[in-house]
C-alpha cells in the first residue's frame, strides 16, 4: 500500500530508530545521508546526539514527552498496529535511499522484524547499519570490486539460489534456505559477479558500506 511521503528529499535519508546506535554506525550513515529522519523514540536518540529530525514517524507510543514538545511540527502520528515503526516510516519517506540505525538491537525480536522489512523492499533501498555491519537485500545481479578478503555473507529470507565469481566457497548448485543451508562468512578473492534467484540478504562489512550502497541503489 502506497502512502503520503512525510518526507520527501533528494538527498539519503539516515533513520534512526529507538535501539542501540553505535557511534560507528551513525557517523557511516550520515557521512552518505546528511537527512536525519526518527521512528518514534528514535527521535530521543537523535536529540540526545545532537541531531534535529526532519520528520518522527511511528505510533509515537514511546516518544519522550520533551521531544514530543519539542518536535511537534514533524511528529507524523501512524495510530494502526500492523506494522511496526521500521515500516511505518519507510513506507512514508521518499528518497533515493535511507541507512537505518537503531533497528539491530539489543532486542531480537525487533532485529528479526527489520531483517523482514528489508527482504520485504518497503520503501526506498534501504540499508541496516550495525557497529559491524552493512545489511541489504540483494538484488538479482551484483557486479562489485571489493578488497581481497573481505568478507561476504548471503541469508536467504526464503528458497534461493546463487551463482557467483570472486568468492572463495563456491555458492553455485546449494538450496538455499532459512531453515537449511546459509552462506554466512565467505570471502571476495577477486572482481565480484553475483546472481540471486529468491529473497537473499547481503551483509558486508560496515567499513564497504559505499559499495552497499551502491548495490542497493543499482536494484
Amino acid at each position: 500500500m502506497s502512502h503520503a511521503p512525510a518526507l520527501s528529499v533528494a538527498e539519503g535519508v539516515t533513520l534512526i530508530g529507538g535501539g542501540e546506535v553505535g557511534p560507528q554506525a551513525l557517523a557511516a550513515a550520515l557521512a552518505l545521508a546528511p537527512v536525519v529522519a526518527a521512528a518514534d523514540s528514535g527521535a530521543d536518540t537523535a536529540l540526545a546526539r545532537g541531531l534535529v529530525p526532519w520528520a518522527v514517524i511511528g505510533d509515537l507510543d514511546s516518544l519522550s514527552d520533551d521531544a514530543r514538545a519539542r518536535l511537534a511540527p514533524v511528529l507524523h502520528h501512524v495510530p494502526e498496529q500492523d506494522t511496526t515503526d521500521f515500516e511505518k516510516a519507510l513506507a512514508r519517506i521518499a528518497a533515493p535511499f535511507v541507512l537505518a540505525v537503531g533497528f539491530a538491537g539489543p532486542r531480537l525480536d525487533h532485529a528479526l522484524a527489520a531483517l523482514n522489512i528489508l527482504a520485504r523492499r518497503v520503501g526506498p533501498p534501504t540499508i541496516l547499519l550495525t557497529e559491524a555491519d552493512a545489511v541489504l537485500c540483494c538484488p538479482p545481479r551484483v557486479t562489485a570490486d571489493l578488497p581481497p578478503g573481505t568478507r561476504l555473507s548471503l541469508f536467504p529470507m526464503g528458497p534461493a539460489r546463487a551463482e557467483a565469481h570472486g568468492l572463495r566457497w563456491p555458492v553455485e548448485g546449494i538450496g538455499f534456505a532459512p531453515g537449511g543451508r546459509i552462506g554466512t562468512s565467505n570471502e571476495i578473492t577477486g572482481p565480484l559477479r553475483l546472481s540471486i534467484q529468491g529473497e537473499m540478504l547481503l551483509i558486508l562489512p560496515l567499513s564497504e558500506l559505499e559499495t552497499a550502497r551502491t548495490i542497493a541503489r543499482a536494484a
